[in-house]
């Protein structure tokens, strides 16, 4: 996404990464497109005030249309449009449901309070209270991200995977990067967005790490939707549980989160996982048979304040960060690549502050 923006504004780029293009945390996404934080508009408006919450949700919900505009022009096809509903399945939660569709209400977000037996009727969904968005899509992370690096490669950008940067050397007026094999590459600006693996290099506690497990049920082509609108739909619930309908009518359940500690503790609970994904969704949709035929995880990171760190750091080091962490990183990526152009271009910004390392 920030090799998209920089390109398009006439900046010369180079985008370098350790491993396969896309096969990191990108093709475990489950690309579900919502406006929505890990955290509720009325929770962050007491972390952070209302008028900066809000404005952190509208930039989000922007972002969405924003990756329409930009399917469009890159002639990506795998964008659709839904609608998003957050649901909860117990009755003692009311309060909060309707505290938090008031809030969004008055934020000007498109939003409708559903009942228990509107779910049911609407969805076949086994829930207490939902609050219906309007704005919502799906992609395919995996695709999306081969279709923009093609696209902008006809811009000028050069593209090497499998390539890691070993050291990095900083001169008056320009770094100097050193690649594995012995190459340079000399830059005014170096921007990073390599997810959790940040931490290894950034010596600053900004964030903890989680697994997210996902299974994916047999393709049911026979049969037509699951349910109406083929809407996203995912839970206040601890543990949360996220879910959505593919074009060939697979369910994919997500979810289930634990502190990630290593890659073969994680792996050891994908089977565990797994049957509680299944068991969890048999429970809210009683009446669908879900035969799973694929399982995996994703490491991704998640900050106190549940927001992304964006921007450059150490200050008047030309070096930026565009940090999507939390279960809205596309999101953010569109919101970090914005600010990132901005701030390389040095044009004013005022959302820089909202996601600055030193907020």
């Amino acid at each position: 996404m920030n090799a998209y923006y920089l390109t398009k504004a006439g900046i010369e780029c180079i985008l370098v990464d350790r491993r396969t293009i896309g096969l990191g945390s990108t093709c475990a996404s489950t690309s579900l497109l919502q406006y929505e934080l890990d955290i509720s508009l009325n929770q962050l408006i007491e972390k952070v005030g209302k008028n900066t919450a809000i404005r952190i949700y509208k930039l989000c919900e922007n972002s969405i249309r924003k990756i329409k505009e930009l399917t469009k022009d890159i002639h990506y096809t795998e964008y659709e449009e839904r609608g998003s509903l957050f649901f909860s399945t117990h009755l003692s939660e009311e309060s909060f449901m309707m505290k938090e569709y008031e809030a969004r209400k008055k934020a000007g977000l498109d939003v409708s309070i559903l009942s228990e037996q509107e779910m049911k009727n609407k969805y076949g969904l086994v829930a207490a209270y939902g609050i219906l968005s309007e704005t919502g899509a799906t992609i395919n992370a995996y695709s999306l991200t081969h279709k923009i690096l093609q696209h902008c490669q006809h811009g000028g950008l050069k593209v090497f995977d499998r390539t890691k940067i070993t050291g990095i050397d900083y001169y008056s007026g320009y770094m100097e990067l050193k690649t594995d094999e012995g190459y340079f590459i000399k830059t005014r600006n170096i921007v990073n967005a390599t997810g959790f693996e940040v931490i290894s290099f950034l010596k600053k506690d900004i964030v903890d790490f989680y697994c997210t497990y996902a299974i994916s049920s047999e393709n049911m082509q026979e049969e037509e939707a699951i349910w109406k609108d083929r809407i996203l739909m995912w839970s206040t619930d601890d543990p949360y549980i996220y879910m959505r309908l593919t074009e060939d009518n697979r369910i994919i359940v997500g979810g289930r989160d634990e502190r990630f500690s290593n890659r073969i503790t994680r792996e050891t609970y994908l089977q565990k996982k797994s049957k509680l994904l299944q068991q969890d969704f048999m429970k809210l949709f009683p009446g669908i048979k879900f035969k799973n035929e694929f399982t995996w995880s994703g490491t991704f990171g998640k900050t106190k304040d549940s927001l992304p760190y964006i921007g450059e750091y150490p200050p008047g080091s030309n070096t930026y960060y565009a940090l999507g962490f939390g279960g809205n990183g596309i999101t953010f990526s569109v919101i970090g690549a914005e600010i990132i152009k901005d701030l390389i271009l040095g044009q004013k910004n005022e959302d820089v502050k909202l996601f600055s390392f030193e907020r």
